[in-house]
């Protein structure tokens, strides 16, 4: 069995505009769904939250679904989750995200999942987590994030002592075996996982 048991997944409540997006979305879900880890989200039934969500469901995984009361009809709450978990707000959906969760994924999305990500991010920087944070940067979306974290770093607000740890994954295929090896590394070595590519053996850079 591997390392990873459950992936937080954050992306859009909509589609977006290009439709790789939705198409890699229901890929991921599958292979979670497909390889036993389930799935922690948002809860809601649009977008990429709903497709990621349905991906898992029909590959025969399990699907946790937090939702604030309301967003509960906003965003369509998934009814066809395993297990719903309605809270009263924002912070308490991302705490029991949080605790749920043994690694993070980010899909392309908003504003919303920009903030859920540089949250984890932060935590893992202060020390406070060493669970596997991926940025999924399919068909290049994240790249004007990732130039920003460079910009920091070669600003020197981004220090060595104070580097982000996180994953970068161009296919979807990519994503679960990058978490287990990033999650292998924290266990075997006590180090936090760096920043990595496919095929690039996590350490410190």
């Amino acid at each position: 069995m591997g390392l990873i048991k459950s992936v937080c997944v954050y992306c859009g409540s909509g589609l977006g505009r290009d439709p790789r997006h939705e198409a890699d979305a229901r890929t991921l879900g599958g292979i979670l769904g497909e390889n036993d880890v389930s799935l922690v989200y948002g809860g809601g039934g649009n977008g990429l939250m709903g497709t990621v969500a349905r991906g898992v469901l029909d590959a025969g995984g399990h699907v946790t679904a937090i939702i604030p009361e309301f967003l509960v009809n906003r965003e369509s709450m998934l009814q066809d989750a395993q297990e719903h978990i309605v809270v009263e707000d924002m912070h308490t959906r991302k705490r029991l995200m949080f605790e749920k969760a043994d690694a993070f994924v980010a899909l392309p999305g908003g504003i919303g999942t920009l903030e859920e990500l540089v949250e984890q991010l932060t935590w893992a920087q202060l020390g406070r987590h060493r669970k596997p944070i991926l940025i999924a940067n399919f068909n290049g979306y994240w790249e004007p994030l990732l130039a920003m974290l460079e910009h920091m770093t070669a600003h020197a607000f981004i220090r060595e002592s104070l580097w982000v740890p996180y994953l970068i994954a161009d296919r979807v295929e990519d994503v679960l075996p990058m978490l287990e090896n990033a999650a292998a590394d924290v266990l075997d070595s006590g180090e936090l996982p760096k920043r990595s590519v496919a095929g690039t053996p996590l350490g410190k850079m």
